[in-house]
């Protein structure tokens, strides 16, 4: 459940890629605390709003404010640091690097962050909490769909951010795989305080989520209230 501290506010967003429009006037709003689903058929401009929000995408017009400064107009070298600093990512397919142990995986925006030695005993502590002790060593390649998720929870987390963006986090997986990966996500988000925004078409994970929005050709149409 959210804590009433609004951390990220799009206000009006809209995105074309060429001639087509994935945006047309979106207003969306992130709370603390809160996991917020954004739903929506294929296509529906979803994925495009999780990259605006996030500072992936520049929006065309419209703001984007984060934790009270407006940031769509930072240069990409301030987007970029905002994003490593304060925003973790878990995609549909984990993108993990499949040269890397998972152990190196956890730690891996820690290590890009200069922390060397901290990184891996912080990502050590994360096996034992997202059920992958005895896998540190274990090449991407060789976890299950829902273990690779597992990980690709614990290396959004380990840097503390204030943010994770999930964009189809369990697209790749079974029923069971993906209510697994779901009540990780969420029950650890919530126990760091950190705000979640999980974009899915799919009801059963929106089910885990403190509040839903529909993205339908663009609009919201179950809008968010923006303070």
């Amino acid at each position: 459940m959210s804590n009433g501290t609004t951390l990220l506010t799009g206000r009006g967003l809209h995105k074309s890629f060429g001639p087509t429009p994935a945006l047309r006037g979106v207003d969306m709003s992130v709370d603390a605390g809160e996991v917020l689903a954004v739903m929506g058929p294929s296509g529906a401009g979803k994925s495009t709003l999780l990259h605006c929000l996030a500072g992936i995408l520049t929006p065309d017009s419209g703001d984007v404010t984060f934790d009270g400064q407006r940031i769509d107009h930072l240069p990409d070298w301030q987007r970029s640091r905002l994003r490593r600093k304060s925003f973790g990512f878990v995609f549909q397919f984990g993108q993990l690097v499949p040269e890397l142990p998972v152990l190196e995986n956890i730690a891996l925006p820690l290590l890009l962050a200069g922390r060397g030695r901290r990184a891996m005993a912080a990502a050590e502590t994360w096996l034992p909490r997202l059920g992958l002790a005895g896998l540190g060593r274990r090449l991407p390649g060789e976890l299950s769909g829902g273990q690779g998720q597992r990980v690709a929870i614990a290396r959004a987390l380990i840097a503390g951010p204030r943010l994770v963006f999930a964009d189809e986090p369990t697209g790749s997986l079974d029923s069971v795989a993906a209510d697994e990966v779901m009540e990780l996500l969420v029950s650890t988000a919530k126990t760091e305080r950190t705000g979640v925004v999980v974009v899915t078409h799919e009801p059963r994970v929106a089910a885990y989520a403190d509040r839903t929005v529909t993205v339908r050709d663009g609009f919201v149409v179950q809008p968010a209230a923006v303070p």
